[in-house]
């Protein structure tokens, strides 16, 4: 019997003039093998008494071991608290266990679970070997055919293909072991390939399951190299010739477009050669003549190629698919046939709650393609895994380009048999996938861990560059940086950087759009796109669960909502959601206009579009796990700033007084199709009515394709505006808009104080003068609140990065504020429901309140948005009866350090203006001891 492996292009569909191909889908009889002893005791030749469908994994078949503590799961926990905390402890309890992780299964299994069923092979099939293909086995297969065992393969990406000897006529059976765990080959428990904080380390088969009679003489990989400079394509044919003679053989090779305004057919060519015993490869130059089509994100045209190979009576035939594109570099950006293109990109952790692994179905990558794409982006990096080949064809059709990766976020260089894996791995996803235009980048994996890693990877890029020159390759995603990097990929051009905390960009800096990276990427030759870009949390959106009726179920959504049910906060779930949802927004917005703005940088990778429900719950997403809409943000606004042509403008600050000039340097990131030409870009101020400030135009002009181009200069004296305002900034470049809000405030000399106190001390006259019905505007300075009432929570502007969990509590803590625009109390503070640039002067010298420790069912002015893991009531500003007397409390400072802080004057003037006016009457009481108790 033969144990050769064939790895036949996914992409190929072999079809013979007498050919025959058995599918193999449907029931199967199977058996878990938990202490496995099936190899001792030849379960492979044997029958099984439970049955299940594949494809599919055990867990889509309700299949395994229930979950619960004892479960061994795939992927890091960094938090204990939830194994140790008693506020959990209800839920590690057998008939309610809900973990924070991850999205959970029902049941799982890590181990070898056997697979077999019987098939019949009719009399054409009886002539010749035949090819098993077993499409995205998870993870390891061994493949018996009547107990004689065929071998075994373990990639993560490509099929498992097996080569059989011939099969008599009639009834056989075949069995297959598949087994996923970490043995030798260790890819990282937490790389997205086979973790549980992701699609999870899932056991089964859930792709196509085919046994097909192949002829002796076969072509066992096809690769199409474009040439659109010299108008023609490079075919390289792996030959196999199984007759024991060399072979003269016909090719006749045929190529037409798809997609396409009109059709091209390409004209015939046929070859003749001379196939010798064994493996071996043929080369020809086939020219594709004039008017060919390009493909790119604009117009994706796609080619088929048609291989028929004739020798004697038999003809098979063979078919993959391509497009005519010219990866490039200029400067420190790509380019695509000659054109600057920018990646706008997100990534995709392998996050499917249906299944709880990878569809395999090209409609679902096109609709995943299609939301990407409606919110602008042009780029996809598959997190540490390689998707099947339904996604490369989808993302080929819609024009989207595609970083795949190797499966690996682990130790390399250490000569463990990781590092002989992924060189075969690398070596099977190139084959199986690189004829598709839309694969532009490679990489072995995330964030590499080990002393050798920088040659180990160099060595490794060194060796792919040479074996496959039709993609740009990388060390990693994330570092090292090291000589051999096509590009670079990491994590310094971004806002908040691992481990920043408050002194993130946007923590550090008030908020404005006139910085920029060209600091950081200029020392490097190479285009840089930054890594993970945003990870800006926003609250769960519980509404949400119900959609979790799949695989995995949303258990970690369910045990947030039943604690801020518990803490009495039901009611402003939704509020909650949305209002750091447009935080969360306005913050991808400031992150993606900045590397828009920098000169000669090469893209940016979000963390992300959608949501990362692993690693405590990371919802980072402006869409959730199923790529859908949360509600606060539309895909055509996040277009606007995030598309191939976004007006960008240059404001040194957010917020003015009436005294000053408006000053705006106007620019352009314009990476579209053509230049937009004989253009006169417009610009005007409206307020939140929609009226019409001031308006006007910039000079006519041609814009080429690039960024950071400058359009003209944007000057307006705001004296004319009168009372404290919301005025948007709007840019239009033809179709395309784009806008910002700006706050101006009457410069005066007013003062609202009246009769209202003002202190920073709660001292024992300040208390006398409640008593006897005064009112009281208390700000305690930053870090007056005692631990326990909410002095161990770190208040910054930007929302929390990634989570408080994972990160061990990385600040900020909170995720921005909750507030009713039309209360009194913000009469002369201009604002939204949620967190804006206007807050970061009173957010970033703050404390937060926990309002329980002041009584029951308090109810402030302003309410803080707390973590999910805890959520608290928590206050900024809060108003309240306290003996006889009033009192506004803000732990906002509102009177120190205020010099540029002009957003905190205004809010200390409308409170102020509200403590003086019929309408300061809290419904809140205070009692003394609980209120002293709060502040040291």
């Amino acid at each position: 019997m033969k144990k050769v492996l064939l790895f036949i292009l996914c992409w190929i569909s072999i079809s013979f003039s007498f050919g025959q191909q058995i599918e193999l889908g449907g029931n199967w009889n199977f058996k878990l093998d938990p202490e496995d002893v099936g190899l001792k005791r030849n379960w492979q030749t044997g029958n099984f008494e439970e049955s299940l469908i594949l494809p599919g994994s055990l867990a889509s078949n309700n299949k395994g071991y229930r979950v619960d503590a004892s479960t061994k799961w795939t992927g890091l926990i960094v938090d204990s608290t939830w194994f140790k905390s008693d506020r959990y402890s209800k839920y590690r309890s057998k008939d309610n266990f809900k973990t924070i992780f991850w999205l959970q299964p029902d049941r799982s299994f890590v181990g070898a679970a056997w697979y077999s069923r019987e098939f019949t092979i009719s009399e054409p099939m009886s002539n010749g070997e035949l090819l098993l293909s077993l499409e995205r086995a998870h993870w390891e297969t061994t493949v018996w055919i009547d107990g004689k065992k065929l071998g075994m393969r373990n990639s993560l990406a490509a099929p498992h293909d097996y080569l059989s000897e011939k099969l008599t006529v009639g009834s056989h059976r075949i069995t297959i072991r598949v087994d996923n765990r970490i043995k030798d080959i260790d890819v990282g428990i937490n790389a997205h390939s086979i973790s549980d904080h992701t699609q999870t380390n899932w056991n089964g088969i859930v792709g196509k399951i085919v046994l097909k009679k192949i002829p002796q003489i076969s072509l066992s990989n096809i690769k199409v190299y474009p040439d659109i400079d010299n108008k023609c394509v490079r075919v390289v044919m792996e030959t196999q010739n199984n007759t024991g003679k060399t072979k003269k053989v016909n090719f006749l090779l045929n190529a037409s477009s798809k997609f396409s305004p009109q059709l091209h057919k390409v004209q015939l060519l046929e070859k003749e050669h001379e196939v010798p015993v064994g493996k071996d490869k043929y080369e020809v130059i086939y020219p594709i003549g004039d008017g060919f089509y390009k493909w790119d994100e604009f117009n994706p045209y796609l080619y088929d190629l048609t291989i028929n190979c004739i020798h004697g009576k038999e003809k098979s035939t063979y078919n993959t698919t391509f497009g005519m594109r010219k990866l490039g570099i200029r400067g420190t950006q790509f380019e695509i046939n000659n054109r600057l293109i920018f990646l706008r990109g997100t990534l995709d952790c392998a996050v499917f709650p249906k299944t709880g692994f990878p569809p395999t179905d090209l409609n679902e990558w096109k609709r995943i393609f299609h939301v990407i794409k409606s919110h602008g982006l042009n780029h996809i990096r598959f997190h540490s895994w390689c998707p099947p080949e339904a996604a490369f064809a989808a993302a080929d059709e819609l024009g989207v380009y595609v970083q795949a990766e190797g499966g690996g976020w682990t130790v390399v260089g250490d000569g463990n048999g990781f590092d002989k894996w992924i060189y075969k791995e690398s070596r099977q996803i190139l084959d199986t996938y690189g004829n598709h235009p839309s694969f532009i980048t490679y990489t072995y994996g995330n964030e590499p861990e080990g002393k050798n890693q920088g040659e180990f990877l160099g060595n490794l890029i060194d060796y792919l560059k040479k074996y496959d020159g039709r993609h740009f390759y990388t060390s990693a995603s994330g570092w090292p940086d090291i000589p051999s990097n096509d590009f670079y990929d990491a994590m310094y051009p971004r806002m908040y950087v691992w481990g920043d905390g408050l002194k993130s960009q946007n923590n550090a800096n008030s908020p404005s759009t006139d910085f920029d990276w060209k600091n950081i990427i200029r020392k490097y030759k190479v285009p840089y796109i930054s890594h993970e870009v945003g990870q800006w949390c926003a609250y769960p959106n519980f509404k949400e669960i119900s959609k979790y009726d799949g695989v995995l179920k949303a258990r970690n959504f369910e045990v947030f909502q039943e604690m801020l049910m518990e803490n009495k906060l039901g009611y402003l779930a939704e509020k909650f959601l949305m209002a750091s949802g447009r935080h969360q927004a306005l913050t991808y917005k400031a992150d993606i206009e900045a590397a828009l703005r920098t000169p000669g940088f090469a893209g940016y990778q979000l963390l992300g579009l959608s949501d990362f429900p692993g690693q405590g719950t990371a919802l980072v997403g402006v869409l959730d796990a199923f790529w859908e809409e949360k509600g606060y943000i539309s895909p055509e606004e996040f277009k606007s700033f995030s598309g191939t042509t976004v007006p960008l403008v240059r404001l040194s600050k957010m917020v003015y007084t009436n005294s000053e000039i408006l000053n705006a340097d106007v620019e352009i990131a314009h990476f579209g199709e053509h230049d937009i030409k004989d253009i006169v870009p417009t610009w005007e101020l409206t307020l939140e009515d929609g009226n019409i400030v001031t308006s006007g135009r910039l000079n006519k002009q041609t814009i080429h394709i690039g960024n950071a181009i400058s359009l003209g200069k944007i000057e307006y004296n705001l004296s004319e505006i009168m009372r404290p305002e919301a005025i948007m900034l709007n840019v239009n470049v033809g179709k395309y808009h784009n806008r910002w809000k700006i706050w101006v405030y009457p410069s005066e000399d007013e003062d609202y104080t009246g009769d209202v106190i003002l202190t920073d001390t709660m001292d024992e006259k300040t208390y006398m003068a409640l008593e006897k019905g005064k009112n009281v505007l208390f700000s305690p300075r930053k870090g007056s609140v005692n631990s326990d009432k909410g002095g161990d929570i770190t208040m910054g502007y930007s929302p929390i990065f990634w989570n408080t969990a994972w990160t061990k509590k990385q600040p900020p803590h909170v995720m921005g504020i909750l507030v009713d625009p039309k209360h009194p109390a913000l009469s002369l503070f201009p604002t939204d429901y949620h967190s804006d640039a206007q807050w970061w002067g009173l957010v970033t010298d703050a404390n937060a309140m926990v309002l329980d420790s002041l009584g029951d069912n308090i109810r402030p002015i302003v309410r803080v948005i707390d973590d999910w893991f805890s959520n608290r009531s928590l206050g900024l500003i809060v108003e309240g009866k306290l003996g006889n007397g009033k009192i506004i409390v803000s732990t906002a400072d509102l009177f120190h350090n205020t010099e540029k802080r002009l957003e905190v004057d205004q809010m200390k003037k409308s409170l102020l203006k509200y403590m003086n006016s019929n309408a300061f009457d809290p419904n809140n009481t205070f009692e003394k001891v609980k209120f002293k108790a709060m502040f040291h």
